[in-house]
């Protein structure tokens, strides 16, 4: 497999984590919007909350590796589609969303697109 792909795999799975780790320090905070400082403080000492923002800079050094080599019509695309897909597990299996037939219609829509996107690479 060539490097830009093996980049691409990395910066989609960083961005999902990314997302992920965001959604899951964020869960059990009570923030204040009357107190901003307090609550901007409290954000950015979460340690899970750092280790997304790392995995978002991770994404971005390797996308930004990918745009170098890739046509962005197939790398956004692949890169959005499939990051969606992640997420959309792990909320469903892990914390525990409800999916709708109205969501898996759109995933199997999306799922249909990356085919039709990763056969012109």
């Amino acid at each position: 497999m060539k490097p830009e792909y093996i980049a691409l795999v990395f910066a989609l799975l960083a961005n999902a984590v990314a997302n992920i780790l965001l959604k899951e320090g964020m869960k059990a905070k009570s923030l204040n919007p009357a107190q901003p400082l307090e609550t901007l403080t409290q954000i950015a000492l979460n340690p899970v909350v750092i280790t997304g923002v790392v995995f978002f800079g991770l994404n971005l050094l390797a996308y930004s590796f990918v745009l170098s080599k890739v046509k962005l019509s197939i790398a956004y695309p692949l890169m959005t589609s499939i990051g969606f897909m992640i997420v959309l597990s792990y909320s469903f299996f892990k914390l525990g969303e409800h999916i709708s037939m109205m969501h898996l219609g759109g995933v199997a829509l999306i799922l249909a697109g990356v085919w039709m996107v990763s056969t012109q690479m």
